[in-house]
């Protein structure tokens, strides 16, 4: 309690209590529940260019009417094609080659997200976009994925789930890419994550390069943004015939 109110009193809780004391619920908002991601995957130092293979697979659940984060989900993952992290790579994310000998390859990583996104559908009434014209239960909240940039859906887990000819589950073919949100609403470039939160009087928590950290960090970006008066929108889709434009 004294933390909080040490809090209040320097004004770091100024823009949660100034949503949260307007409509109650995020005023303009298509989704009721965001997924923030945001992969670590294996690096080498400039001489050396090889395919990332994610090691560390976080996923945050944000309520877009109360700023919460509500669930989380966590692992590392062991890769296959390139087994042993550089030197780089352990000082730059901070994972050990330990945690990641320990961990589970991509497949079973994957399908251990799914029982996760299944259960918060269950517990939160979540639906994706393509639950949408099946659905007809009034209370269901609809969710989509937020990432800093297009790379980690579009890219790392796009191609490494082809190179190991894993299906992934379809409704991560789309999301919002925070970072170009963010360049948008506020007409300005942001210099990474932990500078857009900068700019905004927002300091980073944690471990920059800490997936889970990042993660959580983008979801009190994409927060700010909300409170800012920023209606999120499908930014990104790997699907065929379908162009989202940003407002």
């Amino acid at each position: 309690m004294a933390t909080k109110r040490l809090a209040r009193e320097l004004g770091l809780a100024r823009s949660s209590t100034r949503a949260r004391s307007s409509a109650g619920a995020a005023p303009g908002q298509r989704f009721g529940y965001l997924i923030v991601l945001d992969f670590e995957a294996t690096c080498w130092g400039r001489a050396e260019r090889r395919v990332p293979e994610i090691i560390e697979f976080p996923a945050v659940l944000l309520n877009t009417a109360t700023g919460e984060i509500e669930s989380e989900f966590h692992t590392y993952v062991q890769p296959q094609e390139h087994p042993v992290l550089s030197d780089f790579c352990k000082e730059l994310t901070g994972i050990t080659q330990n945690q990641v000998d320990e961990a589970v390859p991509l497949n079973i990583c994957l399908s251990q997200f799914w029982k996760w996104i299944q259960k918060i559908q269950r517990e939160k009434k979540i639906i994706f976009s393509s639950d949408v014209p099946s659905h007809s239960n009034s209370e269901a909240k609809l969710c989509t994925f937020v990432t800093w940039t297009d790379w980690d859906l579009g890219v790392c887990l796009q191609y490494e789930c082809k190179r190991k000819q894993l299906r992934k589950p379809d409704i991560l073919n789309s999301w919002i890419d925070l970072k170009a949100t963010y360049r948008t609403f506020y007409n300005r470039k942001p210099k990474g994550l932990s500078g857009a939160l900068q700019d905004l009087g927002i300091a980073f928590a944690g471990r920059e390069h800490s997936g889970l950290d990042d993660s959580r960090n983008t979801a009190r970006l994409a927060w700010r943004l909300i409170c800012d008066g920023c209606v999120l929108k499908v930014t990104k889709s790997l699907d065929k015939n379908t162009d989202y434009k940003l407002c």
